[in-house]
C-alpha cells in the first residue's frame, strides 16, 4: 500500500508532481487545509517551507503524526517545535546541497556591490549625475564566514578564489580546515571579528545561534566593516545592528534575511546608507525549484526501496550532521 503524502504548498506545486504521485498517495494542502489533512499522513512535504502552519496543525495524538517530514529548504527552524523534535519516530530531512553554489555567488555579488558602491552608482544614474569616485578592492580583504556547514564552505571557496583572505567561525576551533584554514570559536572569535572586513553569516538558526550577533559581537567588529547575512534573520539583534549602522561604526550591511519577513515598511533598514536589502532570494536561481523537487523525489524513491534517507536533520541540534542517514517508518 502506497504511503499517504501531504504536500503543503502556497499555490505553486513541485514541477515533478506527477512523478511524486506515482510513488505516493498524494494530497495537496494549503495552510488553511493542513489541520484537516495532516493527521494520519505518512509523509509531509513542506514545499511551502517558512510557515508556522505545521506547528499549528500538528496532530495532538502522536500516533497520527507523519513518520517523515521533508522541508524544501536548508533551514528547518520553523519545524523545531517540541512535538516534532521530541517525537522519537519522526524523521526530519532538509534540502541541504541545493543552495550552496547559488548562495556563494550571491555573497560574492553582495560584497562586490558594497565594495564598488553599485547602489550609489545606480542612484547617480537615476538622477543623471556624473559622479566619478574611487571604490575598494576586495582582493586581500579579510572575510569571516560564521557558519561552517556546506553553504559556508561554498562561500569560503568562492571568496578565496577572488583573492580574499578567509577564516571561519564554528563550534570547534581548528587551524587546518581545508576551506577556512583557521576556524575560531569562543575567545578567539572576538579577535577574528576585530580583524574582518566582511562578516558573513551562514549558520542555521537554532537555540544556540539565535541572536549570536548581538550588541557585544557588533561592537567587537572592526570599525568600517560590513555584515552580510544569508543565514537567518534571527541570528542578528536587528535593533543593535541599526544603531551600529546609523552611528557609522559599521560601513554597511547586505541583508537577505530578517527577523520578520516580509521586512516591515517602517523598518529603518530600508533607508540606512550602505545597506542592501533583498527579499530572502539568495538561493533562488533559475531551476532551483526543480532541484528541490528532484531531491525530494530521490528521497521518496529511497524510502520506497527501503534505503536510508539523505539529509537527515539532528532534531536536537537543528542541522544535518555529516553522513547522517536513517530509515523512516
Amino acid at each position: 500500500m502506497a504511503d499517504r503524502l501531504v504536500v503543503l504548498h502556497q499555490g505553486t506545486l513541485p514541477p515533478n508532481a506527477e512523478d511524486i504521485e506515482r510513488l505516493a498517495d498524494t494530497v495537496y494542502a494549503t495552510e488553511e487545509e493542513l489541520p484537516l489533512l495532516l493527521p494520519g499522513a505518512d509523509i509531509l512535504l513542506c514545499w511551502h517551507s517558512i510557515t508556522p502552519a505545521v506547528a499549528a496543525s500538528w496532530p495532538k495524538d502522536p500516533a497520527l503524526a507523519p513518520g517523515w517530514v521533508h522541508v524544501a529548504a536548508a533551514g528547518v527552524d520553523s519545524l523545531l517545535f517540541p512535538a516534532l523534535v521530541d517525537h522519537p519516530d519522526v524523521v526530519l530531512t532538509n534540502s541541504r546541497g541545493v543552495y550552496d553554489r547559488a548562495i556563494a555567488e550571491y555573497v560574492l555579488g553582495l560584497i562586490l556591490a558594497l565594495a564598488k558602491d553599485f547602489p550609489g552608482s545606480w542612484e547617480h544614474q537615476r538622477r543623471r549625475e556624473w559622479r566619478p569616485r574611487d571604490s575598494e578592492r576586495i582582493g586581500g580583504r579579510t572575510a569571516l564566514v560564521w557558519g561552517t556547514g556546506p553553504i559556508g564552505r561554498a562561500v569560503a571557496r568562492m571568496l578565496r578564489a577572488v583573492g580574499m583572505r578567509v577564516c571561519g567561525a564554528g563550534r570547534t576551533a581548528r587551524t587546518d580546515d581545508p576551506d577556512f584554514g583557521t576556524v575560531h570559536e569562543g575567545t578567539s572569535l572576538r579577535g577574528a571579528l576585530a580583524e574582518a572586513d566582511y562578516v558573513i553569516l551562514a549558520a542555521p538558526l537554532t537555540p544556540a545561534t539565535r541572536c549570536m550577533v548581538d550588541a557585544s559581537a557588533l561592537g567587537a567588529m572592526k570599525p568600517g566593516a560590513r555584515l552580510v547575512n544569508i543565514g537567518r534573520g534571527g541570528l542578528v539583534d536587528e535593533e543593535a545592528l541599526v544603531k551600529h549602522l546609523a552611528d557609522g561604526r559599521l560601513a554597511g550591511a547586505a541583508l537577505d534575511v530578517f527577523a520578520q519577513e516580509p521586512l516591515p515598511a517602517a523598518s529603518p533598514l530600508w533607508d540606512l546608507p550602505g545597506v542592501i536589502v533583498s527579499p530572502h532570494t539568495a538561493g533562488e536561481v533559475t531551476g532551483w525549484r526543480g532541484e528541490l523537487a528532484d531531491l525530494f523525489l530521490e528521497n521518496l524513491t529511497h524510502r520506497a526501496e527501503g534505503r536510508p534517507l539523505r539529509n537527515v536533520v539532528d532534531k536536537e541540534k537543528g542541522y544535518v550532521r555529516d553522513a547522517t542517514a536513517v530509515e523512516s517508518r
